[in-house]
């Protein structure tokens, strides 16, 4: 248990930041989920402009690291090139 004032401050922070990056991530997965599930190009290509975007910020802030917003682009873009 912490006793110093600004140790209370930086476990409410953390605790605040932390469902803050949970959020942020569960709404990125929910939105690559949605376009995974796209059966149109046109569609699929629309979402993927949102998707893309979110995965760079996620990747900005730290909650993944950058490489893997890379990876996960790379292989959305591949998905929906081969869509018909």
């Amino acid at each position: 248990m912490a006793h110093h004032a600004s140790a209370k401050k930086r476990i409410r922070q953390i605790a605040a930041r932390r469902l803050r990056n949970r959020y942020y991530g569960k709404t990125t997965r929910n939105a690559v989920r949605n376009l995974r599930a796209a059966t149109t190009k046109s569609e699929a290509q629309k979402l993927f402009n949102g998707v893309a975007s979110m995965l760079d910020k996620l990747a900005k802030r730290g909650v993944i690291h950058k490489n893997k917003a890379s990876n996960n682009k790379s292989k959305l873009s591949k998905y929906i090139k081969h869509l018909a």
